[in-house]
């Protein structure tokens, strides 16, 4: 079999290109997609370059991890957080493609009434969900970055039950958009007793900017991907007692907890999604995505291709 997918060939060159796909094992399904999201965190440092080593790591790649589709087998509509079905190129994380080939027990059942955009967003709020969800965190008093991840841990924070929190955003692009929350300027806030901050910026300098701003006994959560190595100078955590909680990928219960806010009209997902581009248009929609602010969520359209 062959689908189109976007091929990622080095930093910044992309291609919209007929790739081989394999054929599906017995416990596999093929997924027609209808639409997919660009990632400005994980995909922005394939796309720049700057994404650290990992096992699997490497170009040419099919980026992507958030995909709506059919099953082709049965019709069943369903989110797929990205496959590896595409022989000798690398699936990180595979989801950018018009045809996929993924274990059926990895796909997530969606209701014909649930919107693909909406769809799109399960795996950023199962992360903003899993963020929260850490064995003894504090829900958060200040959340750094307004972007969709900052958005949903505020949203989801207020749906089981927090105070609103402070969020900041430092372009002023970004300070629309906030429900039942406010969202400042860091330098127009003068609080230094935050009990727990939750970082979504990804912005590796952040730290002793952070921690200073700690009542006795806080702790950051780092809820973002940072491409640079963390630092942070000592006796200013040492003096506050300081903790540090790192956030990693989602997990099943992460995203059955969104599902239920979403059931029960607790949590909503209108308003992320800002931009979509035909999948054709891949490279104007990747520049678009990482370079204007405005951008909060891009989804590409598959529709029509196979």
């Amino acid at each position: 079999m062959e689908t189109t997918a976007v091929v990622m060939h080095a930093p910044e060159q992309l291609s919209f290109s007929r790739v081989q796909l394999c054929e599906p094992a017995e416990n596999e399904v093929v997924v027609d997609v209808t639409c997919s999201g660009i990632s400005a965190g994980t995909e922005r440092l394939f796309w720049t370059g700057r994404m650290p080593s990992f096992p699997g790591m490497g170009y040419p790649l099919v980026p992507g991890y958030e995909s709506v589709g059919r099953i082709a087998q049965s019709g069943q509509r369903v989110f797929v957080p990205g496959a590896r079905c595409f022989g000798p190129i690398r699936g990180l994380f595979g989801g950018a493609a018009a045809r996929l080939v993924v274990a059926e027990a990895r796909t997530v059942k969606l209701r014909d009434s649930e919107a693909d955009e909406h769809g799109v967003l399960l795996a950023l709020a199962a992360t903003a969900a899993h963020a929260l969800s850490l064995e003894g965190a504090r829900l958060p008093d200040l959340i750094v970055g307004h972007g969709v991840v900052g958005r949903l841990i505020a949203r989801i924070a207020i749906a089981l039950g927090a105070p609103p929190p402070t969020v900041w955003e430092n372009a002023p692009l970004r300070h629309d958009g906030a429900e039942g929350y406010t969202v400042v300027a860091p330098d127009t806030d003068p609080r230094r007793d935050y009990y727990s901050i939750y970082d979504a910026s990804g912005a590796a300098g952040l730290l002793d900017t952070l921690i200073a701003r700690l009542a006795p006994g806080g702790e950051v959560v780092l809820a973002g991907f940072y491409a640079e190595p963390l630092s942070f100078a000592f006796a200013p955590a040492f003096m506050r007692e300081a903790r540090l909680r790192i956030a990693a990928e989602w997990r099943p219960d992460d995203l059955a907890l969104v599902r239920r806010l979403l059931d029960e009209g607790k949590l909503s997902l209108d308003g992320l999604v800002t931009h979509r581009r035909p999948a054709a248009a891949a490279e104007e929609a990747y520049r678009i995505a990482f370079g204007d602010p405005a951008c909060l969520k891009m989804v590409l359209d598959w529709k029509g291709h196979a």
